[in-house]
């Protein structure tokens, strides 16, 4: 952590050194008082620039090991994490009414998510720490991803859940060997049983909204987002950064990235950036709109990773869009479903429901006059859809049942049944 300057409430103002606190300012409590880590960047210059990251042979997020918070690099374990592939996706941008856009899919990822840079992250600092256990509380893929990384590790993981989490995300959380609880509750619940958990027990908490290390993990996201379309793309840079929203710390780490990228002098403009909520959950957009505090919602949406009623990371979600210059904007749940399809047939790009609401969103903010048809996008795609087949097959629809004959396939082709 030799370029690590401290760590600084983003509510009071007050700094703290990396050893003063674990988690969240003492002062302001652990709804308002979310740290922020900082950097001498002018250091962390010397050893990250474009003319040593165009001789790097290390494609993985811990490429950008000077700007992430890692005391120990022998703790980083074996897995890996980012590099995921960035698509000049035409054949969607002509069909969402952009100039251009850029695919990335997270889901390459080795637990199928962007939840794996945070829990890569989240487990080093527990492993420095010499935590014994590692916890947390997640609609479902932050909570696969820690347990996948906890297993590589050895790291005894407890998950907290709630029981409608998608089969897939709950089969990969038993796979690993995580302690699984399934709480009959809401999301918003089971983060405060985890909460109260930790606490009790001593476990190290990897709930990304109170933890300030674990969003340094997601921004390495834009940070190679933006090192990939200059080394890939001729520096072709987007206008737009779209992203779903559940509890705001993706697109504070995505905004965050994208800030250092410039500071370091890799972004010549810092785009905008989209930040996408399902209709049925929408705390951030109601409050962006209002220009209100956040009033905590219900969460009624298919989307599990984004049905967050009450975001914990409101002030980095919400710094994000505003400080960009950006907006919020919501979608349906048929409008989910719908892009899961057009993503997958016209980008071949596999995504959950929270993966694809982005999708949704660019149509719905090119109708609506927020992103202009001669923009350049960039879509983050979070989650693989193998996470959720049930939402996958409603939305593709059911396979044509036949005989083994010849004949019942030229009545299936002609439009009959056999």
């Amino acid at each position: 952590m030799s370029y690590v300057t401290g760590l600084s409430c983003i509510h009071c103002g007050k700094h703290y050194t990396v050893d003063e606190v674990d988690y969240y300012c003492p002062d302001c409590g652990y709804e308002d008082g979310i740290l922020d880590v900082e950097y001498d960047y002018d250091a962390v210059a010397k050893e990250l620039n474009p003319a040593v990251l165009r001789q790097s042979r290390a494609f993985s997020m811990w490429r950008y090991l000077p700007l992430l918070p890692v005391e120990d690099p022998t703790k980083i374990q074996h897995l890996q994490v980012g590099w995921t592939p960035v698509y000049d996706a035409v054949r969607l941008a002509a069909e969402l009414g952009v100039a251009r856009l850029f695919v990335k899919d997270e889901g390459r990822n080795p637990t199928a998510s962007f939840k794996d840079r945070a829990s890569a992250m989240g487990v080093v600092k527990a492993l420095e720490k010499g935590a014994d256990s590692i916890t947390c509380a997640s609609t479902g893929n932050a909570a696969s991803s820690l347990a996948g990384f906890a297993a590589a590790a050895g790291l005894p993981a407890t998950i907290f859940v709630p029981e409608r989490a998608p089969q897939g995300k709950v089969a990969q959380l038993l796979v690993f060997g995580a302690r699984v609880f399934a709480v009959k509750g809401t999301y918003d619940q089971v983060w405060e049983l985890c909460m109260e958990a930790a606490a009790e027990f001593g476990w190290y908490n990897r709930n990304c909204a109170i933890n300030p290390y674990l969003i340094e993990g997601k921004k390495t996201v834009s940070i190679e987002l933006i090192d990939q379309l200059i080394q890939q793309y001729n520096g072709e840079m987007p206008d737009w950064v779209v992203v779903s929203v559940g509890d705001g710390c993706t697109v504070g780490g995505v905004w965050k990235g994208l800030v250092e990228m410039n500071k370091l002098g890799f972004l010549p403009r810092l785009p905008k950036v989209l930040g996408v909520q399902a209709a049925g959950c929408q705390p951030f957009l109601t409050a962006w709109k209002n220009n209100a505090p956040l009033q905590p919602t219900d969460a009624d949406t298919l989307a599990d990773s984004i049905a967050v009623g009450h975001p914990r990371n409101f002030r980095k979600g919400m710094k994000a869009i505003v400080d960009s210059g950006g907006a919020f904007i919501s979608v349906t749940d048929e409008e989910i479903l719908d892009s899961i399809r057009t993503l997958a047939r016209k980008a071949a790009v596999f995504g959950e429901p929270a993966g694809v609401a982005g999708v949704a969103g660019v149509r719905n903010a090119v109708k609506q006059g927020v992103i202009a048809a001669n923009e350049t996008v960039a879509l983050l795609i979070t989650g693989n859809g193998l996470k959720d087949i049930q939402s996958a097959i409603k939305a593709a629809g059911a396979p044509t049942y036949i005989e083994p004959e010849l004949a019942a396939v030229k009545v299936a082709l002609a439009g009959g049944s056999k």
